[in-house]
């Protein structure tokens, strides 16, 4: 079997050079500190062709809260851009008695202008929060609807640990320049999101 190599091994090996994933360019961060959202209203262009969000160790004020994501076409006076989506996850619990892998159409989204949630009923225990990443796809194109994708690893309120994925797109040919992130009850308690470009 041929295995995976990078750059810097010789192509005489007899493995297989893997891909390149692109130049990632940090944009901006930003650390919330009880912040009702956390939105990044400047540097979603034409420079790149996708952008990712990471998500590192997001806690909620509220317990039992969902973190939602919503798009503008606006420059971030308005977010409100129509989405289908849809969401899964799979659990296991601290007692090692429930494991599932299980679809959930209550966080489903059909041309909402709603948040679309990528991690829900979330703890606000210390050793509780998510973590994880959210893709935007070619957000400057105005011939084609926006794609995102997300998956987040965080635990639930009764302290089950859930890697959640959802993915959708922003119904709109118009460009999205700004991306806002949110709970669904009170405030983001602690953590930070980095914006970065893709080549």
């Amino acid at each position: 079997m041929s295995g995976i190599i990078a750059d810097n091994i010789s192509s005489n090996s007899g493995l297989i050079k893997a891909p390149s994933a692109g130049v990632w360019v940090k944009i901006s961060a930003v650390t919330a500190s009880s912040s009702a959202t956390v939105s990044f209203t400047s540097g979603i262009d034409s420079t790149y062709i996708k952008y990712c969000f990471i998500l590192n160790n997001i806690h909620p004020q509220t317990d039992e809260t969902d973190i939602g994501v919503n798009f503008s076409i606006d420059g971030g006076s308005n977010y409100n851009v129509t989405k289908t989506g849809s969401n899964f996850n799979a659990y296991h619990n601290e007692g090692d008695s429930a494991t599932a892998i299980t679809y959930h159409a209550s966080h489903d989204i059909a041309q909402s202008t709603g948040n679309n949630v990528i991690a829900y009923d979330t703890g606000n225990d210390n050793d509780q929060g998510n973590s994880g990443y959210l893709y935007l796809f070619d957000p400057s194109s105005t011939t084609f609807v926006k794609h995102f994708l997300s998956v987040m690893d965080g635990t639930h309120t009764s302290d089950y640990q859930n890697n959640y994925f959802s993915a959708g797109y922003g119904n709109t040919t118009s460009a999205i320049n700004a991306v806002q992130f949110s709970m669904s009850s009170g405030n983001i308690d602690a953590g930070t999101i980095t914006l970065y470009g893709i080549n």
